[in-house]
């Protein structure tokens, strides 16, 4: 579904990103794992059209959407929920999900799309008419996943949704992000936990310093000897 063809980026004269290679097979969900500062947000802000491709290319579904603007990748079916959720404070949960809808190609389907979201997360029900900036941290992270479900995505990118949750939020938005993959949504997750983010991945890579040192089944790097030591302290 999508193929990242050495990719370099940064900001301004720094680069963030060395050549960077990645695939993400359609229906599958690929977790990126690194520490701090190792690029992460970087390459899926690269990925989104939101920085500048220095070098390489970006494949999605067959095209080539290296210089396509971040708009038209949404258009295309390339959702990205951001990290810290950046929802609408003063505005409801509805209104929020409903800005999910804007896109003239879903519009039709708002209602139905709507009544999922409140299905898959029956707590932005009972707070539809409550304004997003008073929800827990878990329940606008519930509300920053649905408003992206909103948009139809075909791949759905995640930034660090468990950051800031409690341990018990953490294991349902996992069992969340399993429950999307089943409605033929292909993600590729973002995380700092990098043992649940593996154990839930088809497929893995890690990251580290602006390259990818890493890649294999989840299954695979989260028993790999190195891997375990770095991240894990096992």
């Amino acid at each position: 579904m999508l193929k990242i063809n050495n990719i370099a980026s940064g900001y301004g004269e720094s680069q963030v990103l060395f050549d960077v290679s990645l695939s993400i097979p359609e229906g599958q969900i690929v977790s990126l794992v690194g520490s701090n500062a190792a690029g992460k947000t970087t390459l899926i802000n690269t990925i989104s059209g939101l920085n500048r491709v220095w070098s390489g290319s970006i494949e999605f579904l067959g095209e080539d959407i290296t210089k396509t603007s971040p708009a038209d990748r949404v258009e295309l079916g390339l959702v990205q929920t951001p990290e810290g959720r950046r929802l609408f404070p003063d505005l409801s949960v509805k209104d929020n999900l409903l800005m999910g809808s804007y896109l003239k190609s879903v519009r039709g389907k708002r209602e139905k799309n709507l009544k999922n979201a409140y299905d898959l997360f029956p707590r932005l029900y009972e707070r539809r008419d409550q304004m997003a900036g008073s929800l827990s941290g878990g329940e606008q992270q519930m509300c920053a996943i649905a408003r992206s479900l909103m948009t139809c995505p075909k791949l759905l990118i995640l930034d660090e949704p468990s950051l800031g949750l409690a341990p018990i939020l953490i294991m349902q938005v996992f069992e969340i992000i399993k429950d999307i993959q089943k409605e033929n949504v292909t993600i590729l997750l973002v995380e700092q936990n990098v043992q649940q983010a593996l154990k839930l991945a088809d497929k893995g890579y890690v990251l580290e310093s602006g390259k990818v040192t890493m890649e294999g089944t989840g299954e695979f790097l989260l028993h790999d000897d190195g891997l375990r030591k770095a991240y894990l302290g096992m």
